[in-house]
């Protein structure tokens, strides 16, 4: 039988210490089904993830689709330039955090419902809550958006709801910017709040009945059970899920407010991700756009770094 040792500085066979190509290979060797079983994974990141990223290179050219990517003239840091000094950049950034922050302070919401639904005695009353809470996500959002247009027009519902109400004038409400953000938080929380608030209903399944027990013998009732067990299990899955929310705070849902906003409320609406899409697809502006969404990308990936050490020093847990 071979005699194997197992040190701090590496891995000892028949007095021979591994390499790290040798322990590669042996993992290979023995686990060469799950490697196969990621192959398929590895590729869809490799062709559609990495491989896109070659096209950021053109936020450093001046580019031309007929001379190619070789072609085109190298320009350096002009777009960068040209976007920082623009006329609506402190515009675009301004209502992109105002739009991400608000949307941030929903962020709680989820975490909520998943802890009154818990609490539910009545399991069937608990599965209609959750089904009607989860249908919206399903909605396609140009479908939603439909249905927004309509209620907030000067005779739909929520428009006739308000005047009846508040005795607001019967006009359309998305034609205002002071109404833009209300509508767009509000609809954007009824649309995922339920669905959200799956991952946490998962990891509430996954805490020790025990630790309920014990806390009944000591006279703890539902609301301190909550408070000093519940959520100190969920901590983990929370702050996991507020650095990933951190990663798209400069990546609000551009697909919903291109659907919502026009020229009139682009004070309010026009975000960086739309003012992306319409430099880009609409003016046919390639590198600026691109130089642009690249700008928007780094940000958010500085975020979650920052925001994962910050977990880390405060909580123990992160990311990564």
């Amino acid at each position: 039988m071979k005699k194997r040792k197992e040190r701090s500085h590496g891995v000892m066979i028949n007095g021979r210490r591994l390499t790290f190509r040798d322990r590669v290979v042996r993992d290979f060797q023995h686990n060469w089904m799950l490697y196969l079983m990621m192959l398929p994974i590895i590729v869809y990141y490799l062709i559609f993830k990495f491989g896109p990223m070659l096209g950021l290179s053109i936020a450093f050219m001046d580019y031309k689709p007929a001379k190619g990517f070789f072609e085109s003239s190298w320009v350096g840091l002009k777009h960068f330039k040209n976007f920082f000094t623009n006329y609506y950049f402190i515009r675009l950034l301004t209502n992109t955090i105002r739009i991400s922050i608000c949307s941030l302070l929903t962020f709680p919401a989820p975490i909520i419902l998943a802890l009154l639904l818990n609490e539910l005695r009545n399991k069937r009353f608990s599965k209609w809550a959750q089904t009607i809470t989860y249908i919206p996500h399903f909605i396609s959002t140009v479908v939603i958006c439909g249905i927004i247009v309509k209620l907030t027009s000067s005779t739909g519902g929520i428009t006739s709801i308000l005047h009846t109400l508040f005795g607001l004038p019967k006009e359309t409400l998305l034609n205002q910017s002071k109404y833009f953000l209300p509508i767009y938080i509000l609809s954007d929380l009824w649309q995922t709040l339920g669905w959200n608030s799956i991952i946490y209903l998962s990891a509430l399944t996954g805490i020790d009945q025990e630790l309920y027990d014990a806390a009944k013998v000591d006279g703890a009732g539902r609301f301190k059970q909550v408070l000093y067990i519940t959520i100190p299990c969920l901590m983990p899955t929370i702050i996991i899920m507020l650095i990933l929310k951190m990663g798209k705070i400069f990546n609000v849902g551009y697909e919903k407010i291109m659907l919502l906003y026009n020229p009139g409320i682009y004070d309010v609406a026009d975000v960086i991700n739309t003012y992306v899409y319409r430099k880009g697809l609409i003016d046919a502006q390639y590198s600026y756009s691109a130089a642009v969404g690249l700008f928007n990308c780094v940000v958010s990936f500085a975020l979650v770094t920052i925001t994962n050490k910050l977990s880390k020093k405060a909580s123990g847990s992160g990311l990564w």
